[in-house]
């Protein structure tokens, strides 16, 4: 079994056992967190949804992210992506949430290097909150594919980490 395999296990396992659900808004990672929800045991019984919002006007008008802000960020800021997680755990009334935003290529606006910020939270509250960055010669689909795995252990270790707490 590998490493990918066991925490998309565990991830399953937790929400199902905790009565948990969860919902994503995407923007760097195109949709690969939607598609890494899916592909867990049972997924219809946590996973609520998620959005892949790309641009400026979208994440304004579906996530209520703060036009003036996205505007003076390129969209990509931590407070950007802690707004987006707040608001797509509204959107789908789940009690988890995951976004991310970013840069999958060096691009001006991200003074040519390649990074992300993700956020976690949980019941109304963010509790990651982190950038990621990675080599600016990072193949654009290689960029997504890790930001998307470093998350979901980054969110199995959240979950780990309440459970912990909690016994």
């Amino acid at each position: 079994m590998d490493f990918q395999k066991k925490i998309l296990e565990y991830i399953s396992e937790y929400m199902i056992t905790n009565n948990e659900t969860i919902s994503v808004a995407e923007s760097v990672t195109s949709g690969m967190l939607q598609l890494a929800f899916s592909q867990m045991p049972n997924a219809s019984m946590f996973f609520k949804g998620g959005m892949t919002a790309y641009t400026l006007p979208d994440k304004v008008r579906l996530l209520d992210v703060d036009h003036n802000e996205a505007e003076n960020c390129d969209c990509v800021s931590e407070n950007i992506a802690e707004t987006m997680a707040l608001n797509v755990a509204k959107m789908f009334e789940s009690d988890w949430s995951i976004a991310t935003t970013g840069y999958c290529t060096p691009v001006r606006n991200s003074i040519y290097s390649v990074y992300a910020y993700y956020s976690i939270s949980y019941k109304g509250e963010i509790i990651l909150s982190k950038k990621l960055e990675l080599h600016p010669k990072t193949q654009a689909l290689n960029a997504q594919i890790y930001y998307a795995e470093f998350i979901l252990g980054c969110f199995k270790s959240e979950l780990n980490n309440l459970l912990i707490l909690n016994n």
